[in-house]
């Protein structure tokens, strides 16, 4: 399919490397695609810029809608590196499927992205720990207020270059289990990227800030009793030797930084168990000095060590020092970000040249 381009006449300037942030700097072009009359349109690249929409679509009445998050990165040789898009567009159709999205075909997900990095390729940071982040996301733009499956939505992909995700990088951060409020429960779209996931976290993030915690780590919305994602992310625990987390059975999001954490580990050969882990184990192991490691696994951070985890007033410092990052934690940063970055071997064959 034949992507059309219209340049921005006014590039804007770029922005210090030294002080990106987070999602705070936008590129030049955007990609948009609209879904009518039941079939998808061609994609165009065009000025990134405001867009005007009725006050009644869908979107904003129903949260019919969902993103994707990747990244691309500079490589020593000059080249921009993609890392496995296709696992994005298969995460994004997945999510589309469940709620009632017209898919998009993988090849053309992946060539919309590739297209508009492409154009904007000088926009990929080359300080270090910096990347652009990619956001594809789509929404129902159908003006009305009767509830059904909207008949017209809007694809469109942003870029942002970007620091890291926390200024503190791998410094570990406190985590506050969180007993109360659920995330998700089986049925629902626990394992979808839909906004009706962040939404409603939003309240908890803010309580475990009233304790000290950066985030929290769900738990289980039937039970209460197991542990989930932490934050926005996946999370994995290092026991005794061997790493746990929680298996993919519909609430939690399928990530691709935990998919190709889980190969490089049983590459190390590194045991590794996908299973819900009850907090009675992880207090059982932090009582008996076998709870290693913990720490959050996901595309904008890539590894967020846990040093602490706070729970019904006790507290449990990771590994008997919550200031340390464990060697594992580091081990594994330093070579998935090797990879992404070019600098080591692709030996799973993960990144793609733009």
């Amino acid at each position: 399919m034949k992507i059309g381009v219209q340049k921005n006449p006014a590039p804007k300037p770029k922005p210090d490397s030294a002080a990106l942030g987070f999602g705070k700097y936008y590129t030049d072009h955007m990609l948009v695609m609209d879904y009518l009359d039941g079939a998808w349109g061609e994609p165009a690249i065009i000025p990134y810029g405001p867009i005007s929409l009725d006050p009644s679509c869908m979107v904003f009445h129903y949260g019919q809608e969902l993103f994707e998050g990747l990244k691309a990165y500079p490589a020593p040789d000059g080249s921009v590196l993609l890392f496995r898009p296709d696992k994005n567009a298969a995460r994004f159709n997945s999510s589309a499927a469940r709620i009632s999205i017209p898919t998009i075909p993988e090849e053309l997900f992946v060539e919309c992205v590739r297209a508009v990095v492409d154009l904007d390729r000088d926009w990929v940071p080359t300080a270090p720990e910096t990347s652009l982040y990619i956001r594809p996301f789509c929404f129902a733009t159908e003006p009305s207020v009767s509830v059904h499956p909207s008949k017209s939505y809007k694809f469109m992909v942003v870029l942002s270059p970007v620091g890291p995700y926390y200024s503190t990088g791998l410094t570990p951060v406190s985590i506050l289990i969180e007993d109360e409020l659920v995330r998700a429960v089986k049925g629902g779209t626990g394992f979808t990227k839909c906004g009706g996931n962040y939404a409603p976290a939003l309240l908890a993030q803010t309580k475990a800030e009233s304790f000290g915690c950066a985030q929290v780590l769900w738990l289980d919305g039937a039970t209460r009793t197991k542990v989930e994602e932490v934050g926005t992310m996946n999370c994995m625990f290092k026991i005794a030797g061997k790493v746990y987390t929680s298996p993919l059975d519909g609430t939690i999001l399928p990530g691709v930084t935990r998919d190709s954490i889980l190969a490089i580990l049983k590459d190390w050969g590194v045991p590794c168990e996908e299973r819900a882990l009850s907090v009675d184990e992880l207090i059982a192991a932090d009582g008996a000095g076998t709870l290693e490691e913990v720490f959050g696994v996901g595309t904008a951070a890539v590894i967020s060590p846990i040093g602490e985890l706070v729970y019904k007033g006790q507290r449990m410092a990771v590994g008997g020092d919550k200031t340390k990052t464990g060697p594992l934690s580091q081990k594994i940063y330093d070579e998935l970000t090797g990879i992404q970055w070019g600098k080591r071997p692709d030996k799973f064959g993960w990144t793609r040249k733009v």
